[in-house]
């Protein structure tokens, strides 16, 4: 995610650096022939790459909202993984406190709270088409490992290692059936946050709608030119290139919006939330090995 303050101008200008080099090189062509050629004195009236501009305007209007949108609701979702996973700690740490106490409680509550702070972390990764298992080793034992390894889909692995210590404990009588189902709806809140994540990955922003917009304004730059010449001369150029700027800045905006799970720094920060819920479950847990969040000079968070 973008920070408010230290985003470098050379970012900004870095996504469409192609394109203008491409729009500045036709702009300066269009300039020298309708100069020093007579024959090449073509105009159109102002109006057409007006009416145009001011369509395509719209239409990219519509695109940022709708690339924002869903931007937006991943963001709402990992907003609601972060209650529950607090939620799913203040559960486990309440319900087997009062009544039962003993090593057993003890580790199950640990194992059960360390791998939630993993399945955050996994989920992330999942999401990025990164390896889920990486950094795994640090909330997991030997077993669960080796369980997860046999699973395409770990975040999914770790959960229904949640519900198998969940039959468990109340098997065991560290929780009664009502504490069950409740620790089981909690668990099912996750597994539909990460369905939720899943379907905005696998959802593609229509191609052709985006074919269109695009190739539109292209025809809206070409003819460009041609419209201002007669009012600027040679300074159409940095005209052309300005008015391209904009246009094409708004265009990548949106194309990096409508996908938040691609590590860009545009992401939904999903490891920077990671590590917050890692730091409030840690202290839940009266972990000694509390995360420590350290601030970053970037001009991003992942």
């Amino acid at each position: 995610m973008l920070l408010k303050k230290n985003i470098p101008f050379s970012y900004i200008m870095g996504k469409v650096k192609y394109e203008l080099l491409l729009v500045t090189i036709y702009a300066i062509i269009i300039a020298i022939l309708y100069e020093n050629y007579h024959i090449t004195r073509i105009t159109i009236p102002i109006a057409i790459p007006a009416i145009l501009g001011t369509v395509i305007s719209l239409l990219l209007g519509f695109r940022s909202n709708q690339a924002y949108d869903r931007w937006w609701e991943a963001r709402h979702i990992w907003g609601a993984i972060v209650n529950d996973s607090r939620t799913l700690a203040r559960q486990v740490m309440c319900f087997t406190e009062v009544v039962y106490e003993g090593d057993e409680v003890q580790q199950f509550r640990e194992k059960l709270i360390r791998r939630q702070i993993g399945w955050n972390y996994a989920l992330g990764q999942f999401l990025r088409g990164q390896n889920a298992t990486r950094g795994l080793e640090r909330y997991l034992d030997r077993h669960e490992l080796d369980f997860i390894r046999h699973y395409d889909h770990v975040p999914a692995a770790l959960l229904e290692l949640h519900a198998r210590d969940l039959r468990t404990a109340l098997e065991n009588g560290w929780i009664n059936r009502f504490q069950q189902v409740e620790l089981d709806r909690t668990i099912s809140r996750l597994c539909e946050s990460m369905g939720k994540c899943e379907r905005i990955k696998n959802t593609v922003f229509p191609v052709t709608y985006s074919m269109y917009i695009h190739f539109s304004m292209l025809l809206f730059i070409a003819l460009l030119p041609f419209a201002v010449i007669q009012y600027f001369g040679m300074v159409e150029v940095p005209v052309v290139v300005a008015i391209s700027t904009c246009f094409l800045l708004i265009e990548q905006m949106a194309i990096h919006l409508q996908e938040p799970f691609e590590n860009k720094p545009t992401d939904t920060p999903m490891t920077s939330i990671a590590r917050s819920i890692e730091k409030n479950l840690s202290q839940m847990l009266r972990d000694q090995e509390i995360l420590e969040i350290r601030e970053t000079n970037k001009f991003y968070v992942l």
